[in-house]
């Protein structure tokens, strides 16, 4: 699938809507380069009106993304845009973990994630913006992590570093 819609993105613009560094180079190292455009989509929506963390993660990208949607004006020649928006929960024993509020909270989560198995979930929303409609396809992919065992010592010196509090469960796949 990815590379039918690498080739319709072709010289086309890709409209990221995040600030994210990690999500950039997503796009970068699948041969995209993307307009950056944050959301202001407030991530207010209540976990427990959801049946599963993929769709509370696909709820928040279909937020993200049509916000921007709703804001991109279409430039002098394009006859579209495609605008992505994506989140990304973890989840542990039924419990989604989202972004740590603090250093404190950042070192709980990562207590609570210490020597287990646990699923990271990330919601994926493409919206096609047009001059006269908006058409969006929604994915979802899961992918199960496993933490070795981490010494106190060693999750208060990441903690310390402020890494953690800007990623869902405290940490991003590439780092710890």
């Amino acid at each position: 699938m990815i590379s039918i819609l690498l080739r319709q993105l072709a010289g086309r613009k890709v409209v990221l809507a995040s600030a994210s560094p990690r999500r950039i180079q997503i796009l970068e190292n699948i041969g995209l380069s993307c307009t950056v455009e944050p959301s202001k989509f407030e991530e207010t929506l209540d976990k427990a009106s959801f049946n599963s963390p993929d769709e509370y993660a696909v709820a928040n990208a279909k937020g993200k993304s049509l916000e921007v949607a709703q804001r991109w004006k279409l430039g002098d020649g394009e006859d579209w845009v495609v605008i992505v928006g994506a989140d990304t929960v973890v989840e542990l024993n039924g419990a989604i973990l989202e972004k740590p509020l603090d250093k404190a909270k950042a070192f709980q989560m990562l207590q609570r994630l210490n020597g287990k198995t646990h699923t990271v979930h990330t919601g994926v929303s493409l919206v096609r913006k047009m001059t006269n409609e908006i058409q969006q396809y929604c994915f979802h992919e899961q992918t199960q992590v496993t933490f070795g065992q981490l010494s106190d010592d060693i999750i208060t010196a990441y903690v310390e570093s402020g890494e953690p509090l800007d990623k869902a469960g405290a940490y991003p796949c590439n780092v710890i």
